[in-house]
């Protein structure tokens, strides 16, 4: 008996249909028995490094379904330690830098207003009294100073002394309320590279307790100052320069390392509209002696001759000859300008329009060279050779320092 073509593929697609059927739950079986070896192997090669990368049997616990939100499918919780070198460092020194308030006389009626603010770093606590080093010029000329902690409390502050030649200033306040004091670190040993932090209060007391990060820029530069107003430079400061943002309000404010020491007193920025990122603070171990001095006796004390000066590059070239009567050969150098009675300079016979070119060993091209010579290298009572031209003489005339009263 023949087989109907239609009954033969019948019989054949059950066949086939039967051998799927078997296939297909092997290959089920297969997958799961895969899995199983797959789930409980993995961990055991991580764990004998033999996988190029590690398997954390804790991810589990950091990842959730949100039953919530089927929408938005799978959701992880990831909990991070937000503590690092920074914040630890802003933790440790950040209530010790204040705000101060600059109080002047506004009007004819004497009414006081607030003519300034900047910033303020407490460095030490004793007996119920803390004391505050800020710049000279974030103080000067106040009538009153307002010291504001950083709770928000106002307190009154009596000024110590400050000095006009390294910008820096000592308050003193009631420290009832002071709880954190700030940590000198030593500024010699800094880095270039090495991260800073700057604190203060930019823009005023809205601003209060702003932290800004950069990195020390340099270590060592020379800015020139204009101490008296006149336009010309009278001094050179030894500062730090860093590009953490220093605004309108820092002044004052520390700079601080990653171990949370102060390591600069905040002082000036370069503020031109092509600059950015130049800021500069008054490093420790030049403002450490000042503080201390301006603490328990109200001034610096420096040496000095007694006379009023004037760089020669201040006088116009015609009078160098003509009424100063020097050397062609002459560049640089001093003009006396005034004599104070009684000083040095007088007794020793110092006069008038003389011409100091040396100290000592030391040539002096202006006034910034014979302050430097005097404020870093002499003591008080140390006796010094000066060598001037008077009428077109040069002379050698012995001077012996004394304390210096003002600048």
């Amino acid at each position: 008996m023949g087989y109907y073509d239609e009954h033969v593929s019948e019989q054949e697609s059950r066949r086939r249909g039967s051998k799927r059927t078997s296939t297909g739950l092997a290959a089920f079986i297969g997958a799961v028995f895969g899995g199983l070896v797959v789930i409980f192997t993995i961990p055991a090669l991580s764990h004998f490094g033999l996988l190029p990368y590690e398997i954390n049997s804790e991810a589990d616990s950091s990842a959730v379904f949100n039953s919530e939100s089927p929408q938005e499918g799978l959701s992880q919780t990831v909990n991070l330690d937000v503590n690092s070198d920074v914040t630890q460092a802003v933790d440790s020194v950040s209530d010790a830098v204040v705000g101060v308030i600059n109080m002047q006389q506004s009007n004819f009626f004497s009414e006081e207003a607030n003519e300034g603010t900047g910033s303020g770093v407490i460095y030490k606590k004793s007996g119920d009294k803390a004391y505050v080093v800020t710049n000279h010029h974030v103080i000067n000329r106040a009538n009153e100073i307002e010291v504001s902690l950083a709770d928000g409390t106002r307190v009154q502050a009596k000024l110590l002394g400050s000095d006009v030649i390294t910008d820096l200033a000592v308050l003193e306040i009631d420290g009832s309320d002071v709880e954190t004091t700030a940590e000198f670190g030593s500024s010699s040993t800094l880095r270039v590279g090495e991260p800073a932090l700057a604190i203060g209060n930019p823009l005023g007391l809205h601003f209060s307790s702003t932290v800004t990060q950069g990195i020390i820029s340099a270590t060592e530069r020379s800015i020139p100052v204009d101490l008296t107003g006149n336009g010309q430079v009278d001094w050179h400061a030894e500062v730090i320069q860093t590009d953490a943002a220093i605004n309108p309000g820092n002044s004052g404010g520390a700079l601080v390392n990653i171990e949370g020491q102060v390591i600069g007193i905040n002082s000036m920025k370069i503020a031109q509209s092509a600059v950015e990122g130049i800021g500069f603070a008054i490093p420790t171990e030049i403002a450490i002696p000042v503080i201390e001095d301006l603490e328990s006796i109200g001034e610096v004390r420096r040496p000095q001759m007694g006379v009023g000066i004037r760089s020669l590059s201040e006088i116009p070239s015609a009078y160098w000859q003509e009424t100063l009567k020097l050397p062609e050969d002459i560049k640089g150098g001093v003009v006396i300008s005034s004599i104070s009675p009684t000083s040095p300079a007088e007794r020793a016979g110092l006069q008038e329009y003389d011409v100091i070119v040396k100290i000592d060993d030391k040539e002096i091209n202006d006034g910034h060279d014979l302050r430097k010579y005097l404020y870093s290298e002499k003591r008080i009572g140390d006796e010094i050779d000066v060598t001037v031209y008077r009428d077109g003489s040069r002379e050698v005339i012995k001077v012996q320092l004394a304390e210096q009263q003002s600048f």
